[in-house]
C-alpha cells in the first residue's frame, strides 16, 4: 500500500491551545515533508530537535521523529512533529504541509484504517481503539484495552486456523481417498475437532453475558409523584446541581439526563417529571415522556416520602423503592416481603452510600462484572454465532456427506475472518472507521 497511497497528515492530540500538540504524516511523500520542513534527514526512531519552518518561514522550535516503513504505526513511512500546541503555530504547520506536493489532509480514521490495510492490527484491535478513545470510565478503559490487545483478535485467529486444519482433513478425505497413502478415514479426528471448537465458542456467547453494553452504559430512571426528591437524589448522585429543585410541584417538565461514572461503570441518571394527573398539557407531555423512559431503563429508582411500600411496574426493568426524606419521618417499618427498597435523605446524604453501593453492584452484574468477556460488540456476537450454527450444521451433516460437512467449515472459516477483517469486509470498513477523530 505505501506506494500506492496518497500522503496524510492531521493534527493527532487534543484542540488547541495546549502545551505540546502532535502532529502525524503517513505516507511515501512523508520523507519529502520531513526535508522541506525540517530542513535534514532524520535518523529514524530518535526524537531530534528541529527549527520547524516553510522555506524562508520559521515556523516553531519542535521535536520531529521519523518512523520508516514498515516499522511504524500505519505501516508507510511516518513523520511525527511534536510542536507547542498554540493555534497559531498549528496553523503555520499545517498550512506548511498543505503546500508539500502530494500530501493531503486525512480524513477520520484514516490513520487506523491503514494500519489495519497493512496489517498493524486487526479489526477487533481496530473496534478497541475507538472504543478506548471514547473511554469514560475505567472499565470502559480496561475492556477497550483488552480488545486492543488482541484478546479477542488472538483468540478468534487460533479459531480460524484450527478450523483451516480441520477443513484440509474433510478435504483430503474428499480429494484424495483413493490414494494409497493417504489415510482411510480423516473425518473422525476432524470431527472430533471441530466439535471442541464449536463447544469454546459456544462456552463464550454463554458467558458473555451484558458485556457489550458497556460501551453504551446502563441507564437509570429515577420516577415517582411531584415532590418525592427526585430531583434532590439526582443533585446528590451528580454531586453539582444538575437539577433545579423546587417546593412546587411540576417544576420538572422534561427528562433531565446526567452521564455518572459509578466505580467505574458508565451510568446514565434520567431525573424525569413527577407522575401525576394533571390539566396542563405541557405538564402531560412531561408525564407522558417519564413514563416512556421508565418503560425503557434499566433500572427504576421509584420514589416516594410515606409509608407507602408498593411501586408500579416499569416494563421488564427491575423497580427499587427508594423513601425519602428519612431525616423528617424517623424510623420507618421494613419494607414488604420481595421489596428492594432504600430509606434514604437526599438532603442529608442519609442511606445514600448504600444506594450507591448497590447500584454500583446492579452494574457490575448487568455489565459481567466477572470474567473479562470477549464479545464487546453485537457485531462480535453476531459472527462468532453465524460461526456456531455453521459449525452445528457440520456436526449434523456427517450422515448426509462429507461434502456438506466441508461446506460448513468454510461458512465458519468466512464468518472467523470477517470477525478480524481478514477476508471481506469493504462494506464493513467505512462504518467501522468513520466515527474515529481525524488523528487516529
Amino acid at each position: 500500500m505505501q506506494m500506492n497511497s496518497p500522503t496524510i497528515y492531521a493534527l493527532a492530540s487534543g484542540r488547541p491551545p495546549a502545551a505540546i500538540a502532535l502532529v502525524r504524516v503517513s505516507g511515501p511523500a512523508a520523507g519529502r515533508a520531513t526535508n522541506i520542513l525540517c530542513g535534514k534527514d532524520l535518523k529514524p526512531r530518535r526524537a531530534t530537535r528541529v527549527a520547524l519552518g516553510d522555506p524562508g518561514r520559521p515556523i516553531d522550535d519542535a521535536v520531529a521523529i521519523w518512523f520508516p516503513a514498515p516499522r511504524s504505526a500505519t505501516g508507510e513511512d511516518v513523520l511525527e512533529l511534536h510542536v507547542h500546541g498554540g493555534r497559531a503555530v498549528l496553523a503555520a504547520v499545517l498550512h506548511a504541509l498543505g503546500h508539500v506536493e502530494g500530501l493531503r489532509p486525512a480524513e477520520p480514521g484514516e490513520f487506523t484504517r491503514r494500519a489495519f490495510e497493512n496489517g498493524k492490527l486487526d479489526l477487533t484491535a481496530a473496534e478497541g481503539l475507538d472504543d478506548l478513545i471514547h473511554a469514560d470510565t475505567d472499565q470502559q478503559r480496561r475492556q477497550a484495552l483488552r480488545q486492543l490487545q488482541g484478546f479477542l483478535g488472538e483468540r478468534a485467529e487460533l479459531w480460524r486456523r484450527q478450523l483451516i486444519e480441520a477443513a484440509a482433513l474433510v478435504t483430503a478425505q474428499i480429494d484424495f481417498a483413493d490414494e494409497d497413502d493417504v489415510p482411510e478415514d480423516l473425518l473422525r479426528p476432524a470431527l472430533v475437532e471441530i466439535r471442541a471448537l464449536r463447544d469454546s465458542i459456544r462456552g463464550v456467547l454463554a458467558r458473555a453475558g451484558h458485556s457489550e453494553r458497556l460501551r453504551d452504559g446502563l441507564t437509570v430512571a429515577i420516577a415517582g409523584p411531584p415532590n418525592a426528591g427526585k430531583s434532590t437524589l439526582l443533585n446528590r448522585l451528580a454531586q453539582r446541581e444538575a437539577a433545579i429543585v423546587s417546593p412546587h410541584a411540576g417544576t420538572t417538565r422534561d427528562v433531565i439526563e446526567v452521564y455518572l461514572d459509578l466505580g467505574g461503570y458508565p451510568v446514565t441518571l434520567l431525573d424525569t417529571a413527577g407522575i401525576r394527573e394533571s390539566s396542563d398539557p405541557v405538564e402531560q407531555e412531561g408525564v407522558r415522556r417519564a413514563e416512556a423512559r421508565a418503560a425503557s431503563a434499566d433500572l427504576v429508582l421509584w420514589l416516594c416520602d410515606d409509608q407507602d411500600d408498593t411501586a408500579p411496574r416499569a416494563g421488564a426493568a427491575p423497580v427499587w423503592l427508594i423513601r425519602t426524606k428519612s431525616d423528617l419521618h424517623g424510623d420507618r417499618t421494613a419494607f414488604g416481603k420481595g421489596i428492594r427498597g432504600f430509606d434514604i435523605s437526599a438532603r442529608q446524604g442519609d442511606g445514600v452510600p448504600e444506594l450507591v453501593a448497590a447500584l454500583i453492584a446492579f452494574a457490575s452484574d448487568t455489565f459481567g462484572g466477572g470474567e473479562p468477556a470477549l464479545i464487546t460488540r453485537t457485531r462480535h456476537r453476531d459472527l462468532l454465532e453465524q460461526c456456531a450454527v455453521a459449525l452445528d450444521r457440520a456436526l449434523a451433516s456427517e450422515v448426509i456427506g462429507i461434502e456438506v460437512v466441508a461446506e460448513e467449515l468454510r461458512g465458519a472459516i468466512h464468518a472467523l475472518g470477517r470477525l478480524t477483517g481478514r477476508i471481506d469486509v469493504e462494506d464493513l470498513l467505512d462504518v467501522i472507521f468513520r466515527d474515529f477523530c481525524i488523528g487516529k
